[in-house]
């Protein structure tokens, strides 16, 4: 895992910086943020997203003995971060008015997709396959995506 500790290197940086822009257009819209029901947590999830990108990037970055090591961290974690998206995907279904469940459940597919990849890049470390670590990256990308998506949402959408 050794050749891939630049990239884990920029995805950190990358995703620290993007955390710390998502902040700063929530405390400008905070207000129309919290006047939507379902707004705050959609901002969590981002924020969850890109924290899992960091923190991913940083256990990475850690030297540790085996892939299987390695496999048991990242499958931990993405468990962790699974759960935490699925339920702030499960609050805001709930929170969002009917004629838009629908169009929010394209949300939820992009969600599912940006954490699943952990679990299986998880399980093919485990297994001591470096084929993990190209699920990680589907993750990270799907993540950046997902993560700019809901900023635009928080930050430039709001004002219309």
């Amino acid at each position: 895992m050794n050749e891939w500790k630049d990239l884990f290197v920029a995805t950190a940086g990358a995703a620290a910086a993007l955390t710390g822009l998502i902040f700063v257009g929530i405390s400008i819209n905070l207000n129309k943020i919290l006047a939507h029901q379902a707004l705050p947590t959609r901002a969590s999830v981002s924020l969850a997203l890109l924290m899992s990108i960091l923190l991913f990037s940083v256990v990475l970055l850690v030297p540790v003995k085996s892939l299987s090591d390695t496999g048991w961290l990242v499958l931990t974690f993405g468990l962790i971060v699974w759960i935490l998206v699925t339920r702030g995907d499960v609050k805001i279904y709930r929170k969002t008015r009917q004629e838009y469940k629908r169009l929010f459940l394209y949300n939820v597919l992009l969600d599912q997709v940006s954490v699943l990849p952990y679990i299986v890049g998880g399980f093919l470390l485990l297994s001591g396959s470096e084929a993990g670590a190209y699920c990680i990256v589907t993750a990270f990308v799907f993540s950046f995506i997902k993560a700019v998506s809901d900023a635009w949402v928080l930050v430039i959408e709001i004002l219309r």
